[in-house]
């Protein structure tokens, strides 16, 4: 049904030869005050909208079936297949008098939401030459308004010129549609005449007319007291404010920053009874927020609750959404206290804000105490709840909290989204818990949901952090099979697991893939083929990596700098590890606790104790980081008893929070530090304290067949800490009576180095079988069948057991392997901190050190 009114108004003058000039507003008084216009300067803004190209639409669009009539439908689709220069006509032939002018309203509608402006127009045009199908009022509204947001500013004068001509009268509904056009443009003051022009027309302007007169100028930079003045001849015309025209003016308060009339307009409102929505509070918000004064907001609330009107709950968690955003905890939760003592009752939303912000401060404890009083207050959390908590506690290292609350939505009957299943195998794949990862990912296989590469990603992670190598590559081919196409985050992990065990060769095929499929390498990337290499004894290639990284323009970041520090480290070559040392200090990046154990485990296999004991004093002194303290005061055995030694544990804890890949780097090296200066028992201390927290699944495995012990993915003080604690606890047993397996073996190797004699010559099966060698009088030996692991039977594991002497030293200890803490050398000594000569238990002599030396050396020109 078309509206109109019923004195026509035909403009004597088309409308593009009107002369722009500002609005002359009356001095209006506001409401019933007597306020003054704020005084200003005028804006006058003039901005002609860019025309579009000529584009016909697209002729493969089809309408949705059963969403129009089948003549309207039939219509739709035989326009869209229209070549440029078809004949509408004979589009139309079939169709007429079939359809009425509301099914040619539909038809425009639908090219309307497409954009199509081009098809929209020939319809018109020929509609116009048409008797019986000649376009009505409401018809032109349309076009108007679809050429506005097209920008063809020119177009929609033209045809609203027209419609005079055509027979069509113009109603409030057109002019409005015109003046929308252009004020959606940036053209305000045109938008200003217009409203003038519809007035001397004798067409009253409605709500809906003046709220878009009003957005017009708001966005276009009319001053406040203009918009005042608007809003006043709107009441003055008897039309009253609805919640737009007051949205409308706060927005322009939000803009411009102005508190005192923000106020005065949420103010008026209520005075009006409009109730405002979750759009007013959020411009309140952002007012008073620009102006460091969110405390208004809350006393705007306190007025609404004295005066018996409470707000709405949507009210409380915008301004507890301002407080989260600037980390405010005390003042998010006075406002929490505030709503309640007001009667509101918190909904989902208003927790998962303040768990959220409780956990992105670290405050575990009251996460969990709010969520327990979200679940007492009868309040059903959602699934946003849940999602919240499970990054909450994935990022603070609490994965087996956040498998936890898996369950616990399993068993309220709250359905998980792919943000859940992602958030959950995130987590389980910084942790390392992989059966859990596998038994979510069978959860979604069983809800018919295609896990995404986010979601596999994980699944990898956790695979690799276990060293399931066969299992992690299962995951990432599936992906393919389910068509979930990996990213590079995947690819970075599948490398990272192979980098931690140094499956080198692994390393690079993965690498190829990525250059086969045309993904590029990121900082990631290089980090994981320069860790493997070193784990995997190639440093050569380990540098040539990192030449390559610069090569390729990828900057290196932090992880970068350590990786290579730990090729010298691991390589021997002190002068190098200094000098990178300090380039890293000087690129004004503090060296982790990392950095620096790999330099002390530098100095002390080279008997430098004054550069060790120099360093480790930077480390009691820096101001800058707790973690270096505590780790330096712990080497030098401040920490040793039960009391201090919870220091110790809670970095270790807060340690746990970043993920077993970086845990296992940094168990790594603080043990190599501690091993090679002579403070063993303290070295198989850390490495205890790393396997509780779930480092090293791999470590032990034991049978009635085989007792095995794997550091494959461990440096040499790491490999020599725990094959002392396994043999001295494999001798305990056999003291005890308890039977011996028939095989011991060590893995010292695994993936495709395991069937390659090269392999006993890598840095931690050479120290592994040196270690064994001198403690054991040869009983262990590589297989022919696998050099990835050094083998002992059960007939001479016994022998050699058996013929071990009784401790002499008088303490009742049954060990092999003595287990104490060396005293440091003062200043000025040079002595090794181990039993043994220091180059015994080194990956390679000095004259391999000094060949290393030289081709890592030229390897970097």
């Amino acid at each position: 049904m078309t509206l109109s009114i019923s004195i026509p108004s035909p403009l004597s003058a088309p409308i593009l030869k009107l002369n722009p000039k500002p609005h002359r507003l009356s001095s209006f008084r506001f409401l019933s005050g007597h306020r003054k216009f704020l005084h200003g300067e005028r804006l006058s803004v003039s901005v002609r909208a860019k025309p579009k190209d000529l584009i016909l639409g697209n002729p493969s669009v089809t309408v949705e079936k059963g969403k129009y009539s089948y003549d309207v439908e039939t219509l739709i689709n035989k326009l869209s297949s229209l070549p440029p220069r078809g004949s509408i006509a004979r589009c139309l032939d079939i169709f007429k008098n079939k359809l009425s002018l509301n099914d040619f309203a539909l038809v425009f509608k639908e090219f309307a939401a497409r954009g199509d402006w081009q098809r929209s127009l020939r319809l018109f045009k020929y509609m116009q030459r048409q008797i019986w199908c000649k376009p009505s009022e409401h018809i032109y509204t349309i076009m108007i308004s679809l050429l506005g947001r097209e920008g063809l500013l020119d177009k929609c004068a033209e045809i609203f010129d027209e419609m005079p001509s055509q027979g069509v009268i113009r109603t409030v509904f057109s002019y409005t549609a015109l003046i929308n056009a252009y004020g959606r443009n940036g053209q305000y003051e045109m938008s200003l005449q217009f409203l003038d022009r519809m007035k001397k027309d004798r067409v009253s302007p409605n709500i809906l007319t003046y709220n878009t007169v009003l957005n017009a100028c708001a966005r276009g930079g009319l001053d406040w007291e203009g918009l005042l003045g608007l809003f006043a001849e709107m009441r003055h015309e008897g039309v009253q404010p609805d919640l737009v025209t007051y949205n409308t003016l706060l927005s322009a308060c939000a803009g411009r920053g102005l508190g005192d009339e923000a106020e005065m307009v949420f103010r008026t409102m209520n005075e009006g009874g409009i109730v405002p929505d979750i759009t007013t509070y959020s411009y309140l918000v952002e007012t008073f927020g620009k102006l460091d004064k969110l405390e208004k907001v809350s006393e705007l609330l306190k007025g609404m609750e004295s005066g018996g009107n409470l707000p709405d709950i949507t009210s409380y968690n915008v301004l507890l959404e301002a407080y989260a955003q600037l980390g405010s905890i005390k003042e998010a939760m006075g406002v929490f206290r505030q709503m309640q003592a007001a009667g509101c009752m918190p909904n989902a939303a208003t927790y998962s804000i303040l768990l959220n912000l409780y956990g992105r401060h670290g405050r575990y404890d009251d996460v969990r105490e709010l969520f327990l009083e979200m679940k007492v207050s009868n309040t059903e959390p959602d699934a946003a709840t849940y999602n919240i908590l499970i990054q909450v506690f994935g990022e603070g290292g609490y994965f087996r909290e956040v498998v936890t609350l898996f369950h616990d939505m399993v068993e309220e009957n709250i359905e998980p989204n792919m943000e859940t299943y992602e958030g959950l195998i995130y987590a389980c794949g910084k942790g390392g818990l992989h059966e859990d990862a596998k038994n979510i990912l069978l959860h979604m296989n069983e809800k018919g949901i295609v896990p995404s590469s986010k979601a596999y990603t994980g699944v990898i992670e956790a695979y690799g952090q276990a060293a399931l190598y066969d299992e992690a590559l299962v995951a990432f081919n599936t992906m393919h099979e389910v068509g979930s196409r990996p990213s590079v985050e995947s690819y970075n992990s599948l490398i990272h697991a192979y980098a931690r065990g140094g499956l080198y060769k692994e390393t690079e095929q993965i690498l190829s893939i990525m250059g086969e499929v045309g993904i590029a390498r990121n900082a990631s990337s290089f980090n994981g083929m320069i860790e493997a290499f070193r784990q995997g004894g190639q440093f050569e290639e380990a540098i040539k990596t990192y030449v390559e990284m610069e090569k390729r323009r990828c900057d290196p970041d932090e992880c970068t700098l350590e990786a290579v520090l730990s090729v010298y480290s691991v390589a021997g070559l002190v002068n190098e590890c200094e000098e990178h040392f300090e380039e890293i200090k000087a690129s004004g990046i503090l060296p982790s606790v990392m950095c620096y154990c790999m330099m002390l485990a530098a100095y002390a296999k080279t008997d430098r104790w004054d550069d060790a004991n120099k360093l480790l004093n930077e480390m009691l002194t820096n101001r800058v980081s707790n973690i270096h303290q505590v780790m330096g005061q712990m080497i030098k055995g401040d920490y040793d008893d039960e009391s201090n030694w919870q220091m110790v544990e809670y970095v270790f804890d807060k340690l746990k929070s970043e993920g077993c890949g970086l845990g296992m780097r940094f168990y790594n090296t603080l043990i190599e530090a501690l091993w090679w200066l002579g403070q063993k028992q303290r070295a198989v201390r850390v490495l205890s304290e790393a396997t509780q927290r779930g480092l090293f699944p791999e470590l032990l495995r034991k049978n009635k067949l085989v007792w095995s012990i794997d550091v494959h993915r461990m440096w040499e003080g790491g490999a020599y800490a725990a094959m002392s604690l396994w043999l001295n606890n494999m001798y305990e047993m056999f003291l005890n009576g308890e039977d011996l397996p028939y095989v011991a073996t060590v893995v010292v190797v695994r993936g495709k180095m395991e069937k390659n004699s090269a392999t006993q010559d890598l840095p931690v099966a050479k120290a592994a079988y040196s270690f064994l060698q001198d403690n054991m009088s040869g009983a262990f030996s590589f297989p022919k069948w696998n050099d990835g692991r050094i083998l002992c039977q059960r007939s001479q594991l016994k022998k050699i057991l058996s013929s071990i002497e009784p401790s002499t030293d008088g303490s009742s200890s049954k060990s092999i392997c003595t287990l104490s803490n060396s005293p440091f050398p003062p200043p000025g000594t040079k002595t090794s901190p181990t039993d043994v000569d220091s180059v015994l238990y080194n990956g390679t002599t000095s004259d391999a050190t000094s060949r290393t030396r030289t081709e890592l050396l030229t390897s970097t020109v």
